[in-house]
């Protein structure tokens, strides 16, 4: 297999990684989709693919839905993954490169969840297998992929499907505007509040210039024709619980009330509702519209293993 380039973060071995969607064409990523559909739809055709294959799995952000569906999926391709704690491992005294370096004599690729994007692009540029970004503070392309599938397998298509997202502009939302304009998505997003380290002004313009991105305050004419409304959580889950950000979650909460998905916003809509969990109910989305029948919340989660499926078997076979 041929992959196509991963990163725009100098990984020095293009077509090895995922560590956004910059170098994957809008085809690489439909194919994906189109991938893990036949694979969650016929799992057993794909149990031995990755026979003998090890996924390093390194975490320094919290995590529930990705560790799971990494090593579940890994599992079920026939392979195993490791879980390595970046508190609990020399990560925390060394180089990043010069452990990077030693993971990869190791195993037959690299998932990381991580704090900084910096640090996912030093392991890449050493890295002589792939690196996949589990979830970093500028893209979270893992989930994008769940994303895609989930509205593809609801609507077949992608052209002509209206996504609005709702809340701060985040990793979350970078990964949304940049496969959803690839594929022919047309996403909306409203976000009053930017989380400084997710902006990527070079992806912000490419979506731009696509013209199916567009950005907003105006969040009822936003919401009137979507076919999706997505929302995220308003505060990092490394800073909700934090007493230090007591004061900027309150600044947020404030701010962002206006843009909760609630009843009120979707009264008249049969918009689909998407949330990439955790959810905080009562924050950014009530009770309501999380258990409300046009929810799709745990179907897109559940889709996380099998987008990943496709991306290791794309990978790593």
């Amino acid at each position: 297999m041929t992959c196509p380039a991963g990163d725009s973060g100098g990984s020095g071995r293009p077509g090895r990684h995922m560590l956004n969607y910059k170098g994957w064409p809008g085809e690489e990523l439909q194919d994906l989709v189109h991938l893990a559909q036949r694979v969650k739809g016929a799992p057993q055709r794909y149990y031995d693919t990755l026979a003998h294959r090890t996924l390093t799995m390194l975490f320094q952000k919290t995590s529930t839905r990705t560790r799971l569906s990494f090593e579940a999926g890994m599992t079920e391709l026939g392979g195993h993954a490791v879980f390595l704690d970046w508190r609990a491992s020399n990560f925390v005294l060394a180089e990043v490169a010069d452990e990077a370096r030693y993971l990869t004599r190791n195993c037959h690729g690299i998932m990381a969840r991580l704090l900084k994007f910096s640090d996912l692009a030093e392991i890449s540029r050493v890295s002589t297998v792939p690196v996949i970004n589990g979830c970093c503070d500028k893209y979270h392309p893992c989930q994008g992929l769940a994303d895609l599938l989930t509205v593809y397998e609801r609507f077949g298509r992608f052209d002509g499907v209206h996504l609005v997202y709702l809340g701060v502009h985040n990793n979350v939302a970078n990964s949304l505007i940049e496969g959803g304009t690839k594929v022919g998505l047309r996403v909306t997003t409203v976000t009053p509040i930017q989380n400084p380290p997710s902006l990527d002004e070079e992806l912000l313009a490419e979506a731009r210039a696509t013209g199916l991105w567009t950005s907003t305050l105006d969040i009822r004419s936003a919401v009137k024709d979507a076919d999706v409304v997505y929302t995220d959580s308003w505060i990092d889950m490394e800073s909700f619980l934090d007493p230090e950000f007591e004061e900027e979650k309150k600044r947020r909460l404030a701010a962002l009330l206006p843009y909760q998905l609630n009843g009120d916003l979707l009264r008249g809509s049969r918009a689909l509702i998407m949330h990439d969990m955790p959810v905080h109910a009562g924050y950014e989305i009530t009770r309501e519209m999380i258990e409300s029948d046009r929810a799709v919340i745990f179907q897109q989660a559940e889709n996380r293993m099998h987008a990943q499926k496709a991306l290791l078997l794309r990978l790593l076979a």
